[in-house]
């Protein structure tokens, strides 16, 4: 079974190509991410999860939790590598400076946490949690709230979860029946039951700080009367010593199909008369800062297909240059020969690879629009901002709908052998399935895509983004011979993906039903777009690193191959996603629920 290598090179080349971090280091607020320490800090984090988080992965999936009523017991190998993980002071790495954060951009936190997470995605839960937690108290919590909590959140020294689901109201938090009581001292008292909390309760660390979505008595109904509130497991005194235990406890843990070592739990609120919250901005405007910690776990989440993908890839293309069956076709030899030496194998190969490359430069590129926007001003700042509110969900669904795909070929590289668990291929499948179901399944993402993001500014945020597209058309023309498949068939792609958002925005104001019925293979096709644009960008930064004397030669030779596979395999799919986004909803409601039973 392969060890885990992080990409680090990789990584550190989309981000200077995709990530634009020449001219994120140009801004005040990222003066300090020159290309040289970042180059720094991400090998030493690789080398970290390589040595620390890898080694308890496959151990963390066989011992699996103990629940008892009194907490959840994690496994021990766990427990070492949290604290290892505290005391090297990654938590961090994105938090805001005044309150003990190193302050690096969305860009290298983002590769950071690919690494994490392809390390070990069970226990990576527990941080990228956090590190949302973390952000949404820095955007909407009270001066005295981030004295409070804060600092211990960013050192890793305490924890955060995020409450939002219950068993009645599932992506739909609208229907939240968690109830917050106000006090005369001016906190609440939670009650109420919430499920599928990752890491809601553990053994990792000092006090758990839960965010929990509640609504105060006399609230509107439907989202416009959630409230955010704070509720720790532990109170927490005046000089940050731990009081006494809050009235939250975890009354069981969900048994699943993967990320055995990481919590789900059903947390109960105030079974013994209320637990001790408080308000985090102001009432009834929960759904704002919750959607602080939503987008940070979309693109969280987003990594999770990158990361598990390239993990599983590792494996795959290790086996496959160790496995010895038949004969290697057209060589002339009748030697056994090792299975990568098979077309179909290698097709299976470099799909993984230029679907985890664009990928991740999707993911990297999406970060790169958020650091933009917190670290330009005006128009700038605002531009950026509409960017990456577009690209969210297409990172988010199209990224863990790649990464099932990419885990799934990895079993098949391996034939009998990835069925079969001591190859350790078979868990990332199984630890990846739950990716396209979080934050809102992928369903869900399509829909925000074609309902809320494709109409801003009337339809020219789409717009603008497919011009800057098409730009790179005259760069790849002068590429010649070696990028013209590249250049036709992602013009063509483009030209799809621009027919079909037209269609949507027309069609979609007749009948919202029509567009929502095109919403998932529109937002696939928008993710093979995207996807093959990067990978042009980075052939052309491939081939201008050649032409200036590079003498990393095979990475950059195979850099350009692989965007030229993605676009003569791959692109084309766009123009046959066409008729699906088109097709309305007839054929859908043609049938009653009834009718659609086989038997």
């Amino acid at each position: 079974m392969a060890d885990y290598r992080a990409p680090v090179k990789d990584a550190l080349f989309t981000i200077r190509h995709i990530g634009m971090l020449d001219e994120l280091a140009k801004t005040e607020r990222f003066a300090h991410a020159d290309a040289e320490t970042v180059a720094t800090v991400l090998e030493e984090q690789g080398r970290f999860m390589q040595e620390v988080f890898a080694p308890a992965n496959a151990i963390g999936d066989r011992e699996g939790l103990k629940w008892r009523p009194e907490g959840v017991t994690t496994p021990e190998v766990f427990k070492d590598a949290y604290h290892k993980f505290v005391a090297a002071g990654w938590q961090g790495l994105n938090a805001d400076a005044d309150y003990g954060g190193a302050d690096f951009p969305e860009v290298v936190a983002t590769c950071a946490s690919e690494f994490m997470t392809a390390a070990n995605a069970a226990l990576t839960m527990c941080p990228g949690l956090t590190t949302g937690a973390i952000e949404a108290l820095q955007a909407w919590g009270s001066e005295e709230q981030k004295e409070r909590y804060l600092r211990k959140l960013v050192t890793g020294e305490w924890t955060g979860t995020m409450n939002l689901t219950e068993p009645q109201a599932g992506s739909d938090v609208g229907l939240s029946t968690t109830k917050a009581e106000p006090q005369p001292d001016g906190s609440y008292r939670i009650t109420g039951t919430k499920i599928f909390i990752s890491f809601g309760e553990h053994d990792l660390a000092g006090n758990i700080i839960h965010l929990v979505l509640a609504r105060i008595p006399g609230a509107p109904a439907g989202t416009k009367g959630i409230s955010l509130f704070l509720v720790p497991k532990f109170l927490v005194n005046d000089d940050g010593s731990l009081g006494e235990r809050n009235d939250v406890r975890c009354v069981s843990i969900e048994h699943k199909m993967g990320i055995h070592a990481s919590p789900t739990c059903v947390l109960s609120y105030g079974d013994e008369g209320g637990a001790v919250g408080f308000l985090i901005g102001q009432e009834n405007q929960g759904m704002r800062a919750m959607f602080t910690m939503m987008n940070s776990a979309r693109l969280a989440v987003a990594v999770q297909g990158v990361a598990l993908s390239d993990a599983a890839y590792q494996k795959a293309l290790a086996y496959s240059q160790e496995r010895v069956q038949g004969v290697a076709v057209g060589s002339g030899s009748k030697e056994p020969a090792a299975i990568i030496e098979h077309p179909d194998v290698r097709r299976m190969l470099l799909f993984m690879r230029s679907h985890i490359e664009a990928c991740r430069a999707l993911i990297v590129y999406n970060a790169a629009a958020l650091d933009l926007s917190h670290a330009s001003s005006g128009e700038d700042a605002e531009r950026w901002r509409e960017v990456a509110e577009l690209l969210t969900p297409v990172s988010k669904a199209w990224c863990t709908d790649v990464g099932v795909e990419v885990t799934s070929t990895a079993v098949q590289v391996f034939g009998g052998m990835g069925y079969i668990e001591e190859s350790g291929v078979s868990q990332h499948f199984r630890d990846m399935r739950i990716a396209p179901i979080y934050e809102g399944t992928n369903g869900i993402q399509a829909m925000d895509l074609v309902g809320r993001k494709l109409p801003m500014r009337m339809g020219e945020v789409f717009a603008e983004f497919v011009a800057r597209m098409r730009e790179i058309d005259e760069q790849l023309a002068a590429g010649g011979d070696e990028l013209a498949t590249i250049r036709t068939n992602l013009a063509a792609a483009i030209d799809s993906l621009e027919r079909c958002a037209n269609w949507i925005m027309t069609n979609g104001l007749e009948d919202p039903r029509r567009a929502l019925a095109g919403a998932t293979p529109f937002l696939r096709l928008f993710g093979i777009v995207v996807g093959g644009w990067l990978l042009a960008r980075q052939a052309l930064a491939a081939g201008a690193e050649l032409a200036d004397g590079s003498d990393d030669v095979a990475y950059l030779r195979a850099k350009i191959t692989t965007a030229r596979y993605y676009a003569d395999h791959h692109l084309p799919q766009a123009g046959g996603l066409v008729s699906a986004v088109q097709a309305g909803d007839a054929d859908l409601y043609a049938v009653d629920g009834g009718s659609l039973a086989s038997v």
